[in-house]
């Protein structure tokens, strides 16, 4: 059985899942051979008489008392029949053949639909005017098996309730505060954007969410285009097995092995980390690592960490292009976003700040590097800010720019703790988040001049960003 038409046919006699997707799409005339039009008929005829597909020593009766066949006509269909019979349990890859059978339907009926036009042209159709042609081929053009054409506000009320009260999936940190101002995590298809400047731990805070995202038992894609695999695996290692980055390098092998054992026993998680050079991979680079990894190692992110957004090349825009920053940053932001969507997944990734935003002790969405179109089109973006004063407590201030999962004033500001030699960050007390403003904690302290409450940290005096 090697016609799509026959695995169309067997699937709709052995396959439940296949029926409820396909039956109602599929038309008689979608099928050449007079035989396989006859059987799909019947099938078609006997699942909506009795709910139910049909089997095959029902369909062969049927055919047996069929009067208004010739003898060659049934004698061909229980033939058929029968070879479909042997080849029910050869397998066949449903998702697959849907799309299969969706592209078979708009082909033969923009076929069926361009050959009635030609025999109305040619005056060999009764009752039906050229004027209709036009609606033949509009109607053909339509052929898909989504039948959603949008929401219908009065009608789709109740599937709108159920969402309101759905659980989303979301990916969650291991961060408290984190989880509050996303309501959870990270949801699927967003992309989630940190700025900071240069050495103050836009990879350091993405090599732990990898980690914490592993030892959840997720599975983790990390992109990187500005460390070396290696470096950033030996940043993970360092996190997960909760030794300094100094104590790696003069670990034995036998304690190394030890530690990852127990590692390898406390999680389900895989993490794959890929390298691609600077400025040298786009959107289309990763969407066959997606293919290459799910046909090679049957592996599927759950979540996506590209280090970082800037030095990806866009998928529309040649480099070198006659194109601004803005637009190129743009675009490549939208892709990202786009692949988020496509693979339902969410995927973190960073920017860095302006010259000015440099030294802003106060950075904002305006201090985004190159290009103000990445902050209109990331999800939830927040920027990392460090101090002498918070180096001295290991601690790195947390400040909202965009939040689309909750009000963005919720903990606008606040701080997280921070061990640079294991590459880890974890809450701090909430003793450090008294004295914060904009914190989301209710306090009697007056307000300065610019509307927030006092603090030892509201002149951001010696902020490094």
């Amino acid at each position: 059985m090697n016609r799509l038409e026959q695995t169309i046919l067997k699937n709709l006699i052995y396959n439940e899942n296949y029926i409820r997707k396909v039956v109602p799409f599929i038309r008689a005339d979608y099928f050449s051979d007079n035989t396989e039009k006859l059987i799909f008929k019947e099938v078609v005829e006997f699942i909506n008489k009795y709910k139910n597909p049909p089997t095959h020593e029902a369909l062969v009766i049927n055919f047996t008392e069929k009067k208004t066949l010739t003898e060659s006509e049934v004698s061909g269909a229980i033939e058929l029949l029968k070879e479909i019979n042997q080849a029910k349990d050869e397998p066949t890859e449903t998702q697959w053949l849907i799309e299969q059978t969706e592209k078979f339907c708009q082909d033969k009926a923009i076929y069926n639909a361009i050959m009635e036009s030609v025999s109305i042209l040619d005056n060999r159709v009764q009752n039906k005017a050229k004027g209709e042609i036009p609606k033949l081929l509009s109607d053909a053009l339509g052929v898909s098996f989504d039948k959603n054409v949008g929401h219908d506000y009065i009608q789709d009320s109740d599937a709108r309730y159920e969402s309101y009260h759905a659980v989303e999936s979301r990916v969650r940190f291991d961060l408290d505060l984190f989880n509050k101002i996303t309501k959870g995590g990270l949801p699927n298809k967003t992309l989630n954007i940190i700025l900071a400047g240069t050495g103050v731990g836009k990879s350091l805070f993405m090599c732990h969410q990898a980690a914490a995202a592993v030892s959840q038992g997720l599975n983790v894609l990390y992109i990187t285009m500005e460390m070396a695999e290696e470096k950033i695996a030996e940043r993970i290692d360092a996190n997960l097995l909760n030794v300094s980055l100094n104590e790696l390098h003069t670990m034995t092998k036998n304690d190394y092995e030890r530690k990852f054992e127990t590692l390898k026993n406390k999680t389900q998680g895989k993490l794959i980390i890929k390298e691609y050079p600077t400025a040298a991979a786009s959107v289309l680079h990763f969407r066959a690592l997606l293919n290459e990894l799910q046909l090679k190692k049957s592996f599927k992110p759950q979540i996506i960490f590209v280090d970082y957004l800037n030095i990806c090349c866009s998928a529309r825009i040649k480099p070198g292009g006659n194109v601004n920053t803005y637009s190129y940053i743009k675009s490549i932001a939208e892709e990202l976003r786009g692949l988020a969507v496509e693979a339902e997944v969410p995927i973190v990734s960073a920017t860095q700040t302006t010259r000015s935003g440099f030294s802003n002790s106060d950075p904002g969405l305006e201090d985004t590097s190159e290009s103000f179109g990445l902050p209109a089109t990331a999800d939830f973006m927040f920027a990392l800010i460090s101090n002498e004063e918070l180096d001295s407590l290991n601690q790195i201030l947390v400040k909202q720019l965009k939040n689309r999962y909750s009000d963005p004033s919720y903990y606008k500001r606040f701080v997280i703790g921070i061990d640079r030699s294991k590459m880890k960050l974890y809450d701090a007390e909430p003793s450090a988040q008294a004295e914060i403003a904009d914190t989301g904690q209710v306090d009697d302290k007056p307000l300065n001049s610019f509307g927030n409450r006092e603090s030892k940290f509201n002149n951001f005096e010696g902020f490094k960003v």
